[in-house]
């Protein structure tokens, strides 16, 4: 079949973009992230002095970073529209935060749809697969508190026990207040059909849209982050309730992101911007962490119907492009979420200026020694 000149100029247009798009990302991470390093290195002496206004300070920096990588996305128009519960009424509360995994783009929504959560994302502590830790980012997310599991029965225990201790030193001391996992240990196409054998072989659920969740990690934060008495089991001395102030953890917020036609975005697709403009659909549901079990086989039954109601949730928005309203409400009510773009741009800006700045620093330096 002819290739038409227009479908020649069309190809050929998403390529030069792709290019142009891809040298802006690696340009703004040149500058970004080596000024994120050298501004925390140059404020050591306020971390001694005052930790709290340090992190407080680090967390500004984190979230612009994150709301750059949200830009690529945004400018690419690959946009958010949330259905569910408004989390916005949690978010100066400690929650945990559940959602399904399906690409490497996942997360880059996640960046993007919190970015207007308040306080909610310089506050936030990421649990991701130790593969992370290796990538651009990594440094960001060591620096920040972030926690790097590495997946596998073989690493699995000892995991758990140094995700326990991550938590008790860092959570609190950096005034962390929601924490992310993907409770299903990777991507649903990864997953999906060891999944699929394990629900049969157990009489449960067959799901395709999601994957059956893993306990571990859920239970270590529950059983760490909980205030003694709020799921109704006393925390005793798992608990790492250390300021008076602090009231633990109070919040599950279940999260469910729908691609159109179940086409997740990958990483690849957010900075190359070759996908046509996109909605992801992000759903919420809040729950008490009051009412969330403590015991394992309670909690794992529990996590199950959070993700078999997943799937029942992605199964209509397949459907139907709309996921089903809340219990009570008798139209599902959705809210599209926005970013300005002067903010971004101001963002991007101040990255670069700072990256010309330390240049500047690096090479006056240079020339006074050499």
């Amino acid at each position: 079949m002819a290739v038409t000149l227009e479908q020649a100029q069309r190809v050929g247009y998403t390529c030069l973009k792709a290019l142009l798009r891809f040298a802006f990302m690696v340009a703004n991470n040149l500058v970004a992230i080596p000024s994120y390093v050298l501004y925390l290195i140059m404020l050591q002496p306020l971390r001694m002095l005052d930790s709290k206004s340090f992190w407080y300070i680090e967390g500004v920096l984190f979230k612009w970073l994150l709301a750059m990588v949200a830009s690529w996305g945004w400018w690419a128009g690959y946009t958010v529209v949330e259905w569910g519960d408004d989390v916005k009424a949690v978010s100066e509360d400690e929650a945990m935060v559940l959602v399904n995994h399906q690409a490497t783009g996942d997360v880059c929504t996640l960046m993007m749809c919190l970015q207007d959560k308040g306080t909610v994302v310089r506050q936030m502590m990421w649990l991701m697969d130790h593969i992370f830790k290796y990538t651009n980012f990594g440094i960001v997310s060591l620096i920040h508190g972030d926690f790097f599991i590495r997946q596998g029965r073989a690493h699995r225990d000892h995991q758990l026990v140094l995700l326990k201790e991550h938590l008790e030193k860092y959570y609190r001391s950096r005034n962390r207040k929601w924490i992310v996992l993907f409770p299903e240990g990777g991507f649903l196409r990864k997953r999906r059909e060891t999944s699929q054998a394990f629900a049969k072989k157990n009489n449960l659920p067959f799901l395709k849209h999601v994957t059956l969740p893993r306990l571990g990690a859920t239970q270590v934060i529950l059983k760490t982050l909980v205030a003694p008495q709020e799921n109704g089991t006393p925390a005793g001395r798992d608990a790492v309730i250390k300021e008076s102030k602090s009231k633990g953890l109070q919040w599950v917020i279940d999260t469910t992101i729908a691609y159109p036609k179940g086409e997740p975005i990958d990483i690849q697709t957010w900075i190359l911007g070759y996908r046509q403009p996109t909605v992801t659909h992000v759903h919420y549901r809040i729950f008490p962490v009051k009412d969330v079990p403590a015991e394992p086989e309670a909690l794992t039954h529990w996590l199950y119907q959070r993700f078999i109601e997943k799937e029942d949730l992605l199964t209509h928005f397949y459907e139907t492009g709309a996921f089903p309203p809340l219990q009570g409400q008798t139209k599902a009510i959705s809210r599209e979420m926005t970013l300005s773009n002067l903010w971004l741009v101001g963002i991007q800006s101040l990255a670069f200026l700072s990256g010309g700045m330390w240049y500047c620093i690096f090479q006056y330096f240079y020339h006074c020694l050499f």
